[in-house]
């Protein structure tokens, strides 16, 4: 019992829902590119524990600022599982994602690396720094990568993708922290977002989200707009719909939890957006 009970508490303490959706943008990036069942597989697993090496590392380090401010929701904070046994899962999980990015050639382990490097980095200070952006930047900005680089003949995803992989990331960072701005400030952590305030973090968001998805629309059609698939303009429309209401939201009333969350399904669309440009990926 004393195992199972563990293990829920590190899987919780791993971020489950952002872990998971990163790991099916992964795997529907690697449908989207025709990646081989075997590919896609090592793909989906390497992703998996790289992200779940990162949510750990998190709460890891967060176990004493979230015990200051009584988070319910931290099993780490509450004692449920031991730091020690948390850090060495962490650090598993992240020497079995690499190897198995090493699989799939040195240019997607180089990638990963320097993906997951940037997180680690993120958890390990600058998200008390100015420069807390500069790795969801770096990280989301590689992403696209990720599945291109798993391919046989291995390529980085276009300008484009990277382009609109960073503003997905800059999005997440600038509305991922606005419900916890006050029990941040009362634990010392002051990003970029903490310092801009949560107005000017969603105003920001929403034209990163419009970037990106413009990025998309334009990038995977070869700037040609007659070649824009109708499902893409779809996902298009609704991302920068959804831009408007939070510019609106965010200018016309005091900001709530609301922003986030109509920023995350935003950046759902651009990564589906991302998704449906299937071969258009590679640069």
């Amino acid at each position: 019992m004393r195992s199972t009970a563990a293990v829920r508490a590190l899987w919780a303490s791993s971020h489950p829902g952002p872990t998971l959706v990163v790991t099916a943008l992964a795997a529907a990036l690697g449908v989207a590119i025709g990646l081989a069942p075997w590919r896609l597989v090592i793909l989906v697993a390497a992703v998996l524990l790289g992200q779940i090496s990162v949510g750990l590392s998190n709460d890891a380090l967060d176990a004493a600022r979230d015990r200051a401010v009584a988070r319910p929701d931290k099993p780490l904070a509450r004692g449920d599982v031991g730091l020690r046994t948390a850090w060495v899962t962490a650090y598993g999980a992240l020497a079995v994602a690499l190897a198995l990015s090493a699989l799939l050639g040195w240019r997607m382990l180089a990638a990963h690396a320097l993906a997951l490097g940037s997180a680690w980095a993120y958890n390990a200070g600058l998200k008390s720094t100015v420069w807390s952006i500069v790795p969801f930047i770096v990280s989301f900005g590689v992403f696209p990568s990720l599945a291109t680089l798993s391919a046989p003949d291995p390529a980085f995803a276009a300008a484009w993708a990277w382009l609109a992989g960073a503003m997905l990331g800059a999005a997440v960072h600038l509305t991922n922290v606005l419900p916890d701005l006050d029990d941040d400030a009362r634990t010392g952590v002051r990003g970029l977002p903490h310092r801009w305030g949560a107005r000017v973090s969603a105003v920001v968001a929403a034209a990163a989200m419009l970037v990106g998805a413009t990025a998309v629309l334009l990038g995977a059609s070869g700037r040609d707009l007659s070649a824009v698939p109708p499902l893409s303009w779809v996902l298009f429309g609704g991302a920068v719909a959804l831009a408007v209401i939070v510019v609106a939201l965010a200018l016309l009333r005091p900001p709530t939890r609301m922003l986030f969350r109509l920023v995350m399904v935003a950046a759902l669309l651009l990564a589906a957006q991302l998704v449906v440009s299937g071969g258009a990926l590679v640069g």
